[in-house]
Protein backbone atom coordinates (compact mmCIF):
# COMPACT_ATOMS: atom_id res chain seq x y z
CA UNK A 1 0.00 0.00 0.00
CA UNK A 2 1.49 3.30 -1.13
CA UNK A 3 0.44 6.11 1.20
CA UNK A 4 -0.36 9.44 -0.44
CA UNK A 5 -1.31 11.47 2.64
CA UNK A 6 -1.55 10.98 6.42
CA UNK A 7 -3.27 13.18 9.00
CA UNK A 8 -3.05 12.63 12.78
CA UNK A 9 -5.25 14.20 15.44
CA UNK A 10 -3.31 16.94 17.23
CA UNK A 11 -0.61 17.02 14.54
CA UNK A 12 -2.40 17.63 11.25
CA UNK A 13 -0.83 16.44 8.04
CA UNK A 14 2.40 14.52 8.56
CA UNK A 15 5.03 12.95 6.33
CA UNK A 16 3.47 9.74 4.89
CA UNK A 17 6.85 8.05 5.28
CA UNK A 18 7.29 9.09 8.92
CA UNK A 19 6.37 7.20 12.11
CA UNK A 20 2.86 7.60 13.49
CA UNK A 21 2.12 4.88 16.07
CA UNK A 22 3.98 4.32 19.34
CA UNK A 23 5.52 0.94 20.05
CA UNK A 24 3.27 0.49 23.09
CA UNK A 25 0.04 1.18 21.16
CA UNK A 26 -2.51 -1.64 21.43
CA UNK A 27 -2.81 -1.49 17.65
CA UNK A 28 0.81 -2.66 17.45
CA UNK A 29 0.83 -5.00 20.44
CA UNK A 30 -2.45 -6.85 19.88
CA UNK A 31 -4.16 -5.57 16.74
CA UNK A 32 -6.61 -3.73 18.97
CA UNK A 33 -7.69 -0.88 16.71
CA UNK A 34 -10.90 0.14 14.97
CA UNK A 35 -10.71 1.15 11.33
CA UNK A 36 -12.77 2.03 8.28
CA UNK A 37 -12.00 1.83 4.58
CA UNK A 38 -13.80 4.28 2.29
CA UNK A 39 -13.55 4.66 -1.46
CA UNK A 40 -13.25 8.26 -2.65
CA UNK A 41 -14.68 9.24 -6.04
CA UNK A 42 -13.83 12.66 -7.44
CA UNK A 43 -12.85 13.94 -4.00
CA UNK A 44 -16.09 12.67 -2.37
CA UNK A 45 -15.94 9.80 0.16
CA UNK A 46 -18.72 7.34 -0.67
CA UNK A 47 -21.24 6.74 2.15
CA UNK A 48 -18.94 8.45 4.65
CA UNK A 49 -21.70 9.03 7.20
CA UNK A 50 -22.45 5.30 7.36
CA UNK A 51 -18.76 4.50 7.74
CA UNK A 52 -18.44 6.99 10.59
CA UNK A 53 -21.35 5.42 12.46
CA UNK A 54 -19.70 1.99 12.28
CA UNK A 55 -16.31 3.51 13.15
CA UNK A 56 -17.71 4.93 16.37
CA UNK A 57 -19.43 1.63 17.21
CA UNK A 58 -16.21 -0.31 16.63
CA UNK A 59 -14.22 2.03 18.88
CA UNK A 60 -16.80 1.69 21.63
CA UNK A 61 -16.83 -2.11 21.31
CA UNK A 62 -13.03 -2.17 21.67
CA UNK A 63 -13.21 0.17 24.70
CA UNK A 64 -11.27 2.86 22.83
CA UNK A 65 -11.72 6.62 23.04
CA UNK A 66 -14.43 7.95 20.71
CA UNK A 67 -13.09 8.98 17.28
CA UNK A 68 -14.05 12.63 17.77
CA UNK A 69 -12.44 14.79 15.11
CA UNK A 70 -12.41 12.13 12.41
CA UNK A 71 -14.27 14.37 9.97
CA UNK A 72 -11.60 17.07 10.26
CA UNK A 73 -8.86 14.54 9.50
CA UNK A 74 -10.82 13.36 6.49
CA UNK A 75 -10.93 16.91 5.12
CA UNK A 76 -7.17 17.31 5.55
CA UNK A 77 -6.46 14.07 3.69
CA UNK A 78 -8.94 14.83 0.90
CA UNK A 79 -7.25 18.16 0.24
CA UNK A 80 -3.82 16.51 0.06
CA UNK A 81 -4.71 13.43 -2.04
CA UNK A 82 -5.78 12.91 -5.68
CA UNK A 83 -9.53 12.86 -6.43
CA UNK A 84 -9.82 9.04 -6.53
CA UNK A 85 -8.18 7.05 -3.74
CA UNK A 86 -8.65 4.78 -0.75
CA UNK A 87 -9.39 6.62 2.50
CA UNK A 88 -8.78 4.81 5.79
CA UNK A 89 -9.56 5.87 9.35
CA UNK A 90 -7.93 4.35 12.44
CA UNK A 91 -8.75 4.71 16.13
CA UNK A 92 -6.05 3.12 18.26
CA UNK A 93 -5.41 3.23 21.99
CA UNK A 94 -3.17 6.27 21.50
CA UNK A 95 -3.99 7.84 18.15
CA UNK A 96 -6.69 8.87 15.69
CA UNK A 97 -5.55 9.13 12.11
CA UNK A 98 -6.66 9.18 8.48
CA UNK A 99 -4.69 8.01 5.47
CA UNK A 100 -5.04 8.15 1.71
CA UNK A 101 -3.63 5.42 -0.53
CA UNK A 102 -3.70 4.62 -4.23
CA UNK A 103 -6.45 2.34 -5.51
CA UNK A 104 -5.36 -1.26 -6.21
CA UNK A 105 -4.54 -2.00 -9.82
CA UNK A 106 -6.51 -4.40 -11.98
CA UNK A 107 -9.94 -4.05 -10.37
CA UNK A 108 -11.82 -3.62 -13.65
CA UNK A 109 -9.99 -6.57 -15.21
CA UNK A 110 -11.05 -8.68 -12.22
CA UNK A 111 -14.63 -7.46 -12.56
CA UNK A 112 -14.71 -8.44 -16.23
CA UNK A 113 -13.52 -12.02 -15.64
CA UNK A 114 -14.93 -12.60 -12.14
CA UNK A 115 -13.29 -13.99 -9.01
CA UNK A 116 -12.56 -17.57 -8.07
CA UNK A 117 -12.87 -18.39 -4.36
CA UNK A 118 -11.49 -21.17 -2.20
CA UNK A 119 -13.35 -22.18 0.94
CA UNK A 120 -11.84 -22.28 4.43
CA UNK A 121 -13.60 -23.69 7.49
CA UNK A 122 -13.00 -21.28 10.40
CA UNK A 123 -15.48 -22.59 12.95
CA UNK A 124 -18.08 -20.52 14.75
CA UNK A 125 -16.68 -17.04 15.56
CA UNK A 126 -17.19 -15.83 19.16
CA UNK A 127 -19.79 -13.08 19.63
CA UNK A 128 -17.60 -10.69 21.65
CA UNK A 129 -16.75 -8.29 18.79
CA UNK A 130 -19.80 -8.88 16.61
CA UNK A 131 -20.40 -5.98 14.23
CA UNK A 132 -17.08 -4.25 14.98
CA UNK A 133 -14.52 -3.64 12.24
CA UNK A 134 -11.10 -4.18 13.80
CA UNK A 135 -7.56 -4.61 12.53
CA UNK A 136 -7.43 -8.24 13.75
CA UNK A 137 -7.51 -9.75 10.26
CA UNK A 138 -4.86 -12.43 10.79
CA UNK A 139 -7.05 -15.44 9.97
CA UNK A 140 -8.74 -13.78 6.99
CA UNK A 141 -5.48 -12.72 5.38
CA UNK A 142 -3.83 -16.07 6.05
CA UNK A 143 -6.78 -17.69 4.25
CA UNK A 144 -6.48 -15.24 1.35
CA UNK A 145 -2.75 -15.94 0.97
CA UNK A 146 -3.42 -19.67 0.98
CA UNK A 147 -6.18 -19.22 -1.59
CA UNK A 148 -3.88 -17.20 -3.85
CA UNK A 149 -1.15 -19.83 -3.57
CA UNK A 150 -3.64 -22.41 -4.82
CA UNK A 151 -4.54 -20.27 -7.84
CA UNK A 152 -7.75 -18.69 -6.49
CA UNK A 153 -8.36 -14.95 -6.09
CA UNK A 154 -9.77 -14.84 -2.57
CA UNK A 155 -10.91 -16.88 0.41
CA UNK A 156 -14.50 -17.78 1.31
CA UNK A 157 -14.86 -18.31 5.06
CA UNK A 158 -17.27 -20.99 6.24
CA UNK A 159 -18.31 -21.58 9.86
CA UNK A 160 -19.70 -25.01 10.75
CA UNK A 161 -20.74 -25.50 7.15
CA UNK A 162 -22.49 -22.12 6.88
CA UNK A 163 -21.36 -19.35 4.50
CA UNK A 164 -19.88 -16.37 6.36
CA UNK A 165 -17.99 -13.89 4.18
CA UNK A 166 -14.92 -13.46 2.01
CA UNK A 167 -11.63 -12.30 3.53
CA UNK A 168 -12.63 -8.62 3.35
CA UNK A 169 -16.04 -8.64 1.64
CA UNK A 170 -19.63 -9.72 2.08
CA UNK A 171 -20.93 -12.57 -0.10
CA UNK A 172 -24.11 -12.71 -2.19
CA UNK A 173 -25.74 -15.07 -4.66
CA UNK A 174 -28.81 -15.20 -6.86
CA UNK A 175 -31.19 -18.06 -7.62
CA UNK A 176 -33.85 -17.07 -10.11
CA UNK A 177 -34.90 -13.55 -9.21
CA UNK A 178 -34.01 -13.79 -5.51
CA UNK A 179 -30.83 -12.45 -3.91
CA UNK A 180 -29.39 -14.16 -0.82
CA UNK A 181 -26.74 -13.03 1.66
CA UNK A 182 -25.68 -14.26 5.10
CA UNK A 183 -27.27 -12.26 7.91
CA UNK A 184 -24.90 -10.09 9.92
CA UNK A 185 -23.67 -11.87 13.05
CA UNK A 186 -20.29 -12.83 14.51
CA UNK A 187 -18.22 -13.71 11.46
CA UNK A 188 -20.35 -11.62 9.08
CA UNK A 189 -19.56 -7.90 9.21
CA UNK A 190 -22.37 -5.40 8.53
CA UNK A 191 -20.61 -3.98 5.48
CA UNK A 192 -21.46 -0.46 4.38
CA UNK A 193 -21.58 -1.51 0.71
CA UNK A 194 -23.71 -4.45 1.83
CA UNK A 195 -26.12 -1.92 3.33
CA UNK A 196 -26.21 -0.04 0.03
CA UNK A 197 -27.21 -3.24 -1.80
CA UNK A 198 -29.92 -4.20 0.71
CA UNK A 199 -31.38 -0.70 0.40
CA UNK A 200 -31.32 -0.97 -3.40
CA UNK A 201 -32.90 -4.40 -3.91
CA UNK A 202 -34.73 -6.89 -1.67
CA UNK A 203 -32.64 -9.83 -0.46
CA UNK A 204 -33.14 -12.81 1.80
CA UNK A 205 -30.85 -12.72 4.81
CA UNK A 206 -30.25 -15.77 6.96
CA UNK A 207 -27.90 -18.66 7.69
CA UNK A 208 -27.17 -20.69 4.57
CA UNK A 209 -25.14 -23.84 3.93
CA UNK A 210 -22.35 -23.75 1.37
CA UNK A 211 -24.43 -25.98 -0.92
CA UNK A 212 -26.89 -23.10 -1.44
CA UNK A 213 -24.14 -20.88 -2.81
CA UNK A 214 -22.71 -23.64 -5.00
CA UNK A 215 -26.14 -24.16 -6.60
CA UNK A 216 -26.65 -20.45 -7.35
CA UNK A 217 -27.22 -18.93 -10.79
CA UNK A 218 -24.61 -16.26 -10.02
CA UNK A 219 -22.63 -14.92 -7.08
CA UNK A 220 -20.71 -11.79 -6.16
CA UNK A 221 -19.01 -10.00 -3.29
CA UNK A 222 -19.39 -6.43 -2.05
CA UNK A 223 -16.80 -4.22 -0.39
CA UNK A 224 -15.82 -0.56 -0.34
CA UNK A 225 -12.77 -0.92 -2.59
CA UNK A 226 -13.71 -3.77 -4.94
CA UNK A 227 -17.34 -2.56 -5.02
CA UNK A 228 -19.58 -5.26 -6.56
CA UNK A 229 -17.28 -8.05 -7.76
CA UNK A 230 -18.64 -11.11 -9.60
CA UNK A 231 -17.70 -14.61 -8.40
CA UNK A 232 -17.49 -17.23 -11.14
CA UNK A 233 -16.09 -20.26 -9.30
CA UNK A 234 -15.79 -21.74 -5.79
CA UNK A 235 -13.27 -24.51 -5.11
CA UNK A 236 -12.85 -24.96 -8.86
CA UNK A 237 -16.56 -25.49 -9.53
CA UNK A 238 -18.32 -22.96 -11.76
CA UNK A 239 -21.10 -20.83 -10.31
CA UNK A 240 -23.98 -20.72 -12.79
CA UNK A 241 -22.52 -20.57 -16.29
CA UNK A 242 -19.10 -19.56 -14.97
CA UNK A 243 -19.39 -15.95 -16.11
CA UNK A 244 -20.22 -12.66 -14.35
CA UNK A 245 -23.97 -12.36 -13.94
CA UNK A 246 -26.58 -9.64 -14.54
CA UNK A 247 -27.36 -8.84 -10.90
CA UNK A 248 -23.73 -7.99 -10.19
CA UNK A 249 -23.57 -5.77 -13.27
CA UNK A 250 -26.83 -4.03 -12.36
CA UNK A 251 -25.80 -3.35 -8.77
CA UNK A 252 -22.34 -2.17 -9.80
CA UNK A 253 -23.95 0.32 -12.17
CA UNK A 254 -26.29 1.50 -9.40
CA UNK A 255 -23.37 1.97 -7.02
CA UNK A 256 -21.42 4.03 -9.53
CA UNK A 257 -24.50 6.13 -10.28
CA UNK A 258 -24.98 6.82 -6.56
CA UNK A 259 -21.29 7.66 -6.11
CA UNK A 260 -21.56 10.30 -8.83
CA UNK A 261 -24.74 11.85 -7.43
Amino acid sequence: MSLLAVAVAGRGLVDPDGPVLRADDEAVLRGGAAFETVRVYGGRPFLLAEHLVRFRFSAETLALEPPDGAEELVELVLDAAPPDHVLRLYRTSRALLATAAALPEGLEEQRARGLSLRTFEVGAPPPLLGGAKTTSYGVSFAARRDAERSGADDALLVGEGLVLEAATANVWWRRGDTLYTPATRPGVLPGVTRGFVTSSEPAREGTFPLADLLAADEAFTTSSIREVMPVVAVDGAAIGDGRPGPAAARLQAALRLRSAA
